[in-house]
C-alpha cells in the first residue's frame, strides 16, 4: 500500500514540475508577444498558430457584448494594416494581473487585464499558448475586449 502511496504522490509531484515549466515558458513566449508588438515587430504575426481562434469581445454602449470570431488569416491582415496606424500614434497596450493557468501538458491560458494607451480603459483578455512539436509556445486562442464598434460590421 505505501509503494502505490509514494508512486502516486511522486507522479503529483513530476507534474506539478511539468505544469510549472511550462508555465513559466508560456508566461515568456507572453511577453516577447508583448514586447513584438508594442515594438510593432515584424515577428508579431508569427506567434499565432495558422488556425487559432481569435475572438473580438466588442463592448457595446449600453455594456452589453458581442463576440466576433475570426480565422488567423483575416486578423494577420487586419493586424498588419493597424500597426502602421498603430506606430503614428505611439499605441501600445500595457497588461496587469497577469495570470497564467496550465490547462493541460503544453498548453496555458494566460488571463490579464489589457490597458490601451489611447485612453483609460481597462479591458479583459486572454491568450491561449500551446507547445508546438518544435518546442515553440504558440497562441492557439486569444480574446481582447474592444469598445471599437467597427468590429460588429463582422459578426455572424
Amino acid at each position: 500500500m505505501k509503494k502505490i502511496l509514494y508512486t502516486i504522490v511522486a507522479l503529483m509531484l513530476i507534474s506539478l514540475s511539468v505544469f510549472a515549466d511550462d508555465k513559466k515558458d508560456a508566461l515568456a513566449a507572453f511577453y516577447s508577444y508583448i514586447n513584438d508588438a508594442n515594438s510593432y515587430s515584424d515577428n508579431t504575426t508569427g506567434y499565432y498558430t495558422p488556425n487559432a481562434k481569435i475572438i473580438r469581445q466588442v463592448i457595446k454602449p449600453d455594456g452589453t457584448t458581442v463576440d466576433v470570431l475570426t480565422d488567423t488569416a483575416t486578423y494577420v491582415k487586419q493586424l498588419k494594416i493597424g500597426q502602421a496606424g498603430a506606430k503614428v500614434r505611439k499605441y501600445k497596450n500595457n497588461y496587469t494581473n497577469v495570470v497564467a493557468t496550465p490547462i493541460s501538458a503544453g498548453k496555458v491560458k494566460i488571463s490579464s487585464v489589457r490597458h490601451p494607451s489611447v485612453d483609460n480603459d481597462s479591458l479583459k483578455a486572454y491568450m491561449v499558448f500551446q507547445k508546438q512539436p518544435n518546442g515553440r509556445w504558440m497562441i492557439v486562442e486569444e480574446m481582447m475586449q474592444t469598445r471599437q464598434q467597427i468590429f460588429l460590421k463582422y459578426a455572424k
